[in-house]
């Protein structure tokens, strides 16, 4: 029964938290329309559950600059300095709660990642979208970059198995902690996220 009391609790947990942010949303969305010449928000599409596609949205961290040829720079050339910030305090991922709030994603579950992962998937890995994709997850508090490909994808199964009001408390104040400690919440130059080839 957990699963279908969670739509509720994602639904209900984010309008609120969503209502509480407002003014932080509100400033962001004004700073980032100035700076990324009115596109505050990034939107990429992402595999949500069962593999369907949606667009996930966060506040854009990087500017669209190119070079001569008209390839956009490097990420850590285009990381502008409000980027830098709101990926160190977490702010970015906010408008997730969006797609929280339309059924794509919960609070709480695996990370959608890239659509040309998919194929590259073993069956067991493929399981990952058996939920809904989350905002943060039991990868995410037990090491994420600093952890293998293949070790990430067995805590997002095992997270599948065990979901559970607990767990996810659990996950929930663990992703607090790391927020307030800046700790290994977002990707650095320290601990990249590197691509998944499929062996990884």
């Amino acid at each position: 029964m957990y699963p279908y009391i969670k739509s509720n609790l994602d639904f209900f947990s984010a309008l609120l938290i969503l209502i509480m942010l407002c003014p932080i949303i509100l400033a962001l969305t004004v700073i980032l329309w100035f700076q990324n010449n009115g596109q505050p928000f990034f939107r990429q599409k992402r595999p949500g559950y069962l593999e369907r596609s949606f667009y996930l949205t966060k506040f854009k961290s990087m500017s669209d600059q190119r070079d001569e040829k008209g390839q956009l720079l490097p990420d850590k050339k285009r990381l502008t300095k409000v980027g830098k910030f709101i990926r160190k305090t977490s702010l970015d991922e906010i408008p997730q709660l969006f797609n929280v709030l339309k059924g794509e994603m919960s609070i709480v579950g695996p990370r959608p990642l890239l659509i040309k992962y998919l194929p590259l998937y073993s069956p067991e890995q493929s399981r990952r979208h058996e939920v809904k994709p989350g905002i943060t997850g039991w990868a995410q508090v037990n090491g994420r970059n600093s952890i293998s490909w293949k070790r990430k994808f067995e805590l997002d199964v095992y997270y599948v198995d065990h979901q559970s009001f607990w767990l996810d408390l659990k996950i929930l104040w663990l992703t607090l902690k790391k927020v307030l400690r800046q700790e290994g919440v977002n990707q650095t130059k320290e601990r990249p996220m590197t691509p998944f080839n499929g062996k990884n």
